[in-house]
């Protein structure tokens, strides 16, 4: 793959605009409240980084620090933890508004629905934050991983309960198999990606990635920031920069930040897709060999991609150093800005925006995106150092040098 970073505005011909009522406050609000209920929740920092903002020239960037969510050093619980939660609500003949934290972990609530297996595929954060929840529901879970999956993130997730292994296959093609065997066995699909007739659970996990959208709104109001100019989200299937863009748009409407979805480029299938242009989503194939793991699906959610094309405003292909120069300046912070420790697919949002504002062959890019002294970026590190070592390798060792 080359080493320059890759974009395209989005020019998608839309005859009509994705439904964005399922991301819409007060569905938010719901998914909010429930995650309120859990004895683990703190809402997690948000990080204003105002030296860095001045040295690349811009007012300001802030930064969502998730490694804090639940213990779990990832956001990806926000998500699964929703969708199982109203699974469950739903075999209970029930609305989650009506069930928190407490009644659906009572003992009372697991002899009512009985033993139920969940499954799902995951690089990593993702099967975490199912495997915990699934203990603390008291439930089982299985988690299968893509070839070249951390041990580190295997035997985390085997600490928090589930059944995993790592298998010889890619992300999309695990994905495949834990379809399969839910069919064959009966057990619970939680995947964050959409396929037809699939298509009620990885809305849910948008709705609950959206607890941290709100979250990011309202600490930002209350350094008195009305909104961000633009948002920077990351994407592999695109479930999370979905919901960070519909919750968005809901809120404001036409005024919506100018929002950049950005991917590893091994896996740049929603770029691929905004290149294309006729609205279709594509596909990337093969291994994707990327140090962004997190990131690296081939199929993109089909809710999400709908979602993406009507609002989004430009779509970016980043290669692996683009996410370890972001590693290294979020944990090397500018002397009076806060240290983040931030992992590959948490930090290639920040190592873009640094590009964009130093780069010269980037300028056109900065121009399009009319990034300037008047410009307050949002970012969202999603995940801390879920993998420490490859962390060190990167942050100490200096793999994958700045090109």
């Amino acid at each position: 793959m080359s080493n320059k970073i890759l974009w395209k505005l989005n020019t998608i011909k839309v005859d009509k605009k994705a439904d964005i009522d399922f991301l819409s406050q007060s569905e938010i609000e719901k998914a909010r409240k429930f995650h309120e209920s859990f004895p683990q929740y703190t809402k997690t920092p948000l990080v204003s980084l105002d030296n860095l903002s001045k040295k690349l020239g811009l007012e300001g960037i802030y930064v969502k620090d998730e490694s804090y969510r639940f213990g779990l050093n990832a956001f990806k619980v926000l998500g699964g933890s929703y969708a199982m939660s109203k699974y469950l609500a739903q075999k209970l003949g029930k609305d989650i508004s009506e069930l928190d934290y407490e009644k659906l972990t009572s003992e009372k609530t697991r002899k009512q629905l009985g033993e139920i297996t969940f499954v799902t595929a995951t690089d990593g954060n993702h099967g975490r934050g199912v495997a915990w929840t699934a203990t603390q529901l008291k439930q089982k879970s299985v988690v299968y991983m893509p070839k070249g999956s951390s041990l580190t993130r295997l035997e985390n997730i085997r600490k928090e309960g589930a059944e995993a292994s790592i298998t010889d296959m890619n992300y999309d093609d695990a994905v495949r198999l834990a379809a399969e065997n839910a069919k064959n066995y009966g057990w619970v699909v939680v995947q964050d990606t959409a396929w037809e007739g699939y298509e009620d659970i990885p809305a849910w996990i948008m709705q609950g990635y959206g607890t941290m959208a709100s979250e990011a709104l309202e600490q930002l109001n209350s350094l008195g920031i009305e909104k961000p100019t633009h948002i920077f989200v990351q994407a592999g299937v695109g479930s999370f920069a979905g919901a960070v863009q519909g919750y968005f748009t809901s809120v404001f409407k036409n005024a919506c930040p100018t929002t950049v979805i950005v991917e590893a480029d091994e896996a740049a299938c929603l770029y691929k897709s905004a290149l294309q242009g006729d609205g279709r989503p594509q596909i990337v194939t093969g291994d994707m060999p990327t140090i962004v793991a997190g990131l690296a699906c081939g199929e993109p959610n089909i809710i999400a991609w709908e979602v993406l094309k009507s609002y989004s405003s430009m779509f970016a292909s980043c290669p692996d150093w683009v996410a370890a120069k972001g590693m290294r300046m979020l944990g090397n912070p500018l002397k009076g800005d806060e240290r983040v420790i931030s992992g590959e697919s948490g930090a290639v949002t920040l190592g873009l925006v640094a590009a964009i504002m130093t780069r010269a062959e980037l300028k056109d890019m900065r121009e399009a995106l009319k990034l300037d002294e008047n410009s307050r970026v949002l970012l969202f590190s999603t995940e801390g150092d879920t993998d420490p070592d490859k962390y060190r390798s990167i942050v100490w060792d200096g793999e994958y040098p700045s090109y």
